[in-house]
């Protein structure tokens, strides 16, 4: 139950309806990724609201689910436009999360695992053309 409610609220998340993280969250979250930790839904959804701010369209392609007992891993695909990044054309980053569930079927414990390089660096023009040609000398 708890993963079909988070599929459902990520693809309907936005800047306008960030109160849905409360819906799935346990106040004591903490939620890692590979720029940040955040501990508490309250300072979750100040983080979150910074993401969006700049986010023209954002959505989500769960692909596999592995589930045992609180534990739960999904694969996925990241479908990002943002102003600042790729001239505002769309992109994509694949991705993997990890949750853990508390006895209240609330989310605690939350880690994303992506290419922080991929998601921003690279769609940077000058950064973006460093990092390939480095990338060409490995």
């Amino acid at each position: 139950m708890i993963i079909e409610d988070f599929t459902q609220i990520y693809q309907r998340l936005n800047k306008d309806n960030l109160e849905l993280l409360t819906d799935l969250y346990s106040a004591d979250i903490t939620f890692i990724d590979p720029l940040h930790t955040i501990e508490g839904v309250d300072n979750l959804t100040v983080y979150f609201a910074g993401l969006y701010d700049n986010v023209s369209s954002i959505s989500f392609d769960f692909e596999e689910v592995t589930s045992d007992k609180n534990s739960h891993l999904i694969t996925w695909d990241m479908t990002l436009a943002h102003s600042k990044m790729n001239g505002g054309k769309p992109y994509i980053v694949p991705g993997v999360t990890h949750l853990k569930t508390n006895e209240e079927e609330q989310i605690n414990y939350h880690r994303d695992y992506y290419d922080a390089g991929q998601m921003l660096y690279e769609q940077i023009p000058l950064i973006r053309n460093i990092i390939r040609l480095i990338k060409r000398r490995l």
